[in-house]
């Protein structure tokens, strides 16, 4: 059997593996927390199908394959299958895709979460073992059965865990906590099928064709950036959507949207004038009778007494 390395550039890609899948999941986690409070149908799907790209291309698989280019063969020079390597991206994506869409619509429960998480960690397991496949070297790879089986137990159960928390989680400390669990669920399953797997060379025989390990670093640059930034744009563009408009889809009305009340003369006054109680009593019963009273006869005034009237006659004197 052949040496293997695991860490060729030592502690560079288990940190850079464990970053990555912890971002993708929390990016996930909060686009799945997202798709729970959307109204309808087809805005929960984006959401979802959101979730998706960030858990199963980012946090999965790009993990994967940040992780992989620590493995070497001293001996022998490795290269990779472009398109198994490809193949392996749609597992992870389709499958995550579609237990999120499972567990995302209807009522939530262990025995849905628990199903879900099966055929999640299922096709976690076919990712993991079909990026394996596309490694090309001049002899043969093998397996342990016993850490194939324990790699496939720790993908399901690190499926399930994710979809749970998908469901269920919410502020931000939360997200964060479950996304650290998921990362460490997700590196721990890929170390061990890493562990379970050795190699033996057949002696003579040609190196094999395919791409070089730091040929891909370029690409899975390229395709992290693509993905975070494509992530983020289109949880912006729906973040937009749902703020503009309502449940339904359509459009809110605002303020300014209302319909404006015709303009008179009398609601101008009485908005410029600060009217007493009185007058906004009088007010109101001109509004309730509809019609403005007609004043009474004015009294005409008393007039005043002269001078001689107002006098009092004088006494007699006999």
């Amino acid at each position: 059997m052949a040496d293997v390395h695991h860490f060729t550039y030592g502690a560079y890609n288990p940190i850079a593996a464990y970053l990555l899948a912890f971002l993708g999941s929390f990016l996930g986690l909060l686009c799945a927390g997202r798709a729970r409070d959307a109204h309808n149908r087809s805005r929960r799907n984006r959401w979802l199908a959101i979730a998706a790209f960030a858990i199963g291309g980012g946090g999965i698989w790009l993990m994967h394959f940040s992780a992989m280019l620590g493995f070497d063969v001293p001996v022998s020079p490795v290269r990779y299958d472009l398109p198994l390597t490809l193949l392996s991206l749609a597992f992870a994506v389709a499958t995550v895709g579609i237990g999120l869409m499972i567990v995302g619509h209807g009522e939530r429960s262990v025995t849905r979460v628990v199903a879900a998480g099966l055929l999640t960690g299922t096709g976690v397991i076919a990712m993991h073992y079909t990026g394996m496949e596309g490694i090309r070297l001049p002899g043969t790879i093998h397996y342990s059965p016993v850490l194939v089986v324990a790699s496939g137990l720790i993908a399901i159960a690190a499926s399930t865990i994710a979809l749970w928390f998908a469901v269920s989680v919410r502020g931000w400390a939360r997200v964060t906590g479950a996304a650290a669990v998921m990362a460490v669920a997700v590196c721990g399953m890929h170390y061990t099928g890493m562990a379970a797997m050795s190699v033996e060379l057949a002696p003579g025989a040609p190196n094999a064709g395919g791409i070089r390990p730091l040929t891909m670093l370029v690409p899975i640059i390229l395709i992290i950036t693509a993905t975070i930034v494509g992530v983020a744009l289109s949880a912006l563009q729906a973040m937009t959507e749902e703020e503009f408009t309502d449940g339904a889809g359509s459009p809110k009305r605002g303020v300014h949207a209302e319909t404006p009340q015709p303009w008179t003369v009398k609601h101008a006054s009485m908005g410029a004038m600060r009217l007493t109680p009185a007058a906004r009593a009088v007010a109101a019963g001109r509004a309730a009778t509809g019609s403005r009273p007609s004043p009474g006869p004015r009294p005409s005034p008393r007039p005043s007494p002269s001078p001689a009237q107002a006098a009092p006659p004088a006494p007699s004197g006999s």
